[in-house]
């Protein structure tokens, strides 16, 4: 019999303990801002400078085209159950605004970071990544005014690491003479492959811009300019520019707009090394 009691005064202590346990984690949870971004772009900055004080939950897979995302109901009760919706406001987005009502979620907070991705601005680029980085800081802050101070401390380390990158970055291509490659590329790639240092000499829309008059154009500048390398983009349609490689018998290599487009790619460090890899490749042949 006292053996029975033992057993059962155990077990009781172990429910206890465990019961504790996942009540904690329940309550470090909900202590969590719960925020909800459209693209990786913007989940990748908030979970550097949120860090254990947020919770993300990112929608659009980081492969995919905003452009061609359907709303499915598990993204309306991501954010029926979150406190800030992060998202750019791009065309690709309009999805968006009926995401929202759908969602109905009086204390939510929508902030609409408003840094456009064309062929002359580009996420990638240091200098629209330390935009967005402030503008996503302020956005956490405005909800969260209780952690306000650290949030600005991680925004302040991950601004230093993006200098220190791009400085990288700029010293690693220097001796490669970019600027004699000529280029023409996606319109989403333009902006990040004209810092990196190549020669644009055009650039195109999605696949289903293409025509047959398009795709003469682009030949007969490309040959005009001695095109070498055509660069597609992974979201937007990663085999938009093969027709013209083919025709005019250069390289070609797809380069991701996004962290975590490619494998092993999820921070934003590691996505534009893995471009600069592919791109220094393609200047070695």
């Amino acid at each position: 019999m006292k053996k029975i009691h033992f057993t059962v005064a155990v077990l009781l202590a172990v429910t206890l303990v465990a019961s504790a346990l996942i009540s904690g984690c329940a309550s470090d949870n909900q202590d969590k801002l719960k925020v909800v971004t459209s693209i990786s772009l913007i989940s990748s900055i908030v979970e550097r400078i949120g860090g254990d004080m947020v919770d993300v939950i990112n929608i659009i897979p980081p492969a995919q085209c905003p452009g061609h995302f359907d709303v499915s109901p598990g993204d309306i009760q991501k954010l029926a159950e979150a406190d800030l919706f992060l998202l750019t406001g791009w065309q690709g987005e309009m999805f968006s605004q009926e995401l929202i009502d759908s969602a109905n979620n009086p204390d939510l907070t929508v902030v609409t970071l408003d840094i456009p991705s064309n062929p002359q601005s580009n996420w990638m680029t240091p200098s629209v990544q330390l935009e967005a980085a402030e503008k996503i800081t302020a956005g956490l802050s405005r909800v969260d005014t209780e952690n306000s101070a650290a949030y600005q401390e991680s925004a302040a380390e991950y601004k230093d690491k993006i200098e220190a990158k791009a400085a990288e970055i700029k010293a690693r291509v220097a001796g490669e003479d970019l600027s004699s490659i000529s280029v023409i590329c996606s319109g989403m790639q333009a902006a990040f492959v004209r810092w990196v240092g190549l020669n644009v000499v055009a650039f195109y829309g999605r696949p289903d811009s293409f025509t047959p008059q398009v795709t003469k154009e682009l030949v007969d500048m490309g040959r005009q300019e001695n095109v070498t390398l055509i660069i597609d983009n992974l979201q937007s349609g990663q085999d938009a520019g093969a027709g013209v490689a083919e025709e005019l018998g250069c390289q070609r290599i797809i380069l991701s707009n996004f962290p975590g487009g490619f494998d092993n790619t999820e921070t934003w460090e590691k996505a534009i090394d893995r471009n600069i890899d592919l791109i220094l490749e393609a200047a070695g042949k």
